[in-house]
This record gives C-alpha cells, sequence and structure tokens, in this order.
C-alpha cells in the first residue's frame, strides 16, 4: 500500500523523522504541473510526503497547484492519503491545541481550479460527495487519536475560504450558523479532487487558533506557526499508530 501524507510546516522535518529508509527526493510531472516530493517506507508502507506549499513554505494556500499535487500523488500508486491542516476553532468547546477529524466541508473558495473534469467534449462528470472524507480512513485516525495525550475531536465541519487573508468576524459567525466548526484554507480542493481520484482521504486538523472575533483577540500568523511547532511531535505519533490501522 501506498499512502500520500499531506502537510505544511514542518513536513520535510517529519518525513526525515519517520521514515526507516533513506528519503528519496523525486520531481514528478503531471499534465497539471511539476510536483517535488520526498519518498520513503515506515510499518511497511511506501510513503510520499509532499509539502503543500513547497519547500521553505513559498505557496500561498490560494496558489498551490492542487491538482498537480493530487494527480501526482495518484500516478505514485498512493490508494491513502492523510493530510495535516491548520485551522481556526469557530467554537469555544474546540480550543487551541485540539486536534479534529474533519467528516464535511464547506467551500467558500473562489480562484480555485475544483476540478479535474472541466475539459470540453469530454462529458459531464458529478462526483459523489456523501462522505468526502473518507470513514474508514476518519475511523482508522479517530481509533489513533485515544492514545494520544491530546483531545481528537471526532466529527466536525471545515470551511474553507480563499485566503491568504484571514477571516472577517462577520464571516466567521456566518459560518458558525451555518454549522461550521472550523476554518482553514486548504482542504479544498484537495478532498474533493481526491473523490474523483477514487483516492481514501482524510484530514488531521490542528486547532491553531480561534478565528476572528470569538475571544476579540486579533489574529496572527505566528501564533499559527508556534501551535503547529507544539503538536508535530503529536502529529507524529498519531500518523505513524494509523499506518498500522489503515484497512488492506
Amino acid at each position: 500500500m501506498v499512502i500520500g501524507i499531506i502537510g505544511g510546516t514542518g513536513v520535510y522535518e517529519f518525513a526525515a523523522m519517520e521514515t526507516s529508509t533513506r528519503l528519496v527526493e523525486l520531481r514528478h510531472d503531471t499534465a497539471y504541473g511539476t510536483v517535488e516530493l520526498l519518498r520513503g517506507e515506515r510499518e511497511g508502507h511506501e510513503l510520499c510526503f509532499l509539502p503543500r506549499h513547497g519547500a521553505g513554505y513559498a505557496i500561498p494556500p490560494h496558489q498551490v497547484n492542487y491538482r498537480a499535487n493530487m494527480m501526482a500523488l495518484h500516478e505514485l500508486g498512493c490508494t491513502h492519503v492523510i493530510a495535516t491542516n491548520a485551522v481556526g476553532s469557530l467554537r469555544l468547546e474546540m480550543p487551541p491545541g485540539d486536534l479534529l477529524i474533519p467528516h464535511d466541508y464547506l467551500d467558500f473558495t473562489k480562484t480555485r481550479a475544483l476540478t479535474f473534469f472541466d475539459r470540453r467534449g469530454e462529458g459531464v462528470v458529478h462526483t459523489d460527495q456523501s462522505a468526502p472524507y473518507c470513514p474508514e480512513l476518519r475511523d482508522a485516525l479517530i481509533a489513533a487519536g485515544a492514545d494520544i495525550p491530546v483531545t481528537v475531536h471526532p466529527r466536525g465541519v471545515y470551511v474553507c475560504t480563499e485566503g491568504p487573508r484571514f477571516e472577517t468576524p462577520a464571516e466567521i459567525a456566518m459560518f458558525a450558523q451555518w454549522g461550521a466548526d472550523v476554518v482553514g484554507m486548504t482542504s479544498v480542493p484537495e478532498v474533493a479532487l481526491a473523490g474523483e481520484l477514487k483516492i481514501c482521504y482524510a484530514s488531521i486538523c490542528i486547532i491553531t487558533n480561534y478565528a476572528a472575533g470569538i475571544t476579540g483577540q486579533p489574529l496572527t500568523e505566528a501564533e499559527v506557526v508556534e501551535m503547529m511547532s507544539q503538536r508535530i511531535d503529536t502529529l507524529r505519533a498519531l500518523i505513524v499508530d494509523v499506518l498500522g490501522r489503515i484497512p488492506a
């Protein structure tokens, strides 16, 4: 089984610490662009580590080439993908430092390529999104989450915004009324593209802060980076644990 791991800050360091064989750097060409990633092995599985924002965190969320990323993982044989996402909380009962395994999403992106099926003459394809995050992989993550000393919320709705700016308090209030629990800028269109490619995709959301207007405090990028650095060991333990729980 080949498993893809998509991450932001710290993914290269995570890969270096979590592979038992020598890492191989790859440049994989797809019809949508070239992707750089790392390949290694752990727990009998071949792993592909893909830094979503490129080496050095150089690409903002609204300019990530999501189609190239997902197609590269597909062409390299990934049947499962575990993504990590930094998010803001819309709920006081979901404080910074907690993890959340989303089961659904709201899409408020604006300029991104959202599908592989957008060429005239190829027919119309509608992909089911009744369970956009793979239930089997979610169950494996939730079970693994029971073994770590951090609260893992087993359900939640992820609202994806365009970025790179943070959301306004009015936007957050609206999203909360519509049922969203956390807000981020990267899960869409990844999750939808995975569905089109029939890849089993799930996300581990790291709650790094409360969203705008929840506490009345201003948001800073520094607090996001700081919380991500505090949770990298927890993420590592969770992902290593879940590798042995994924059904063949």
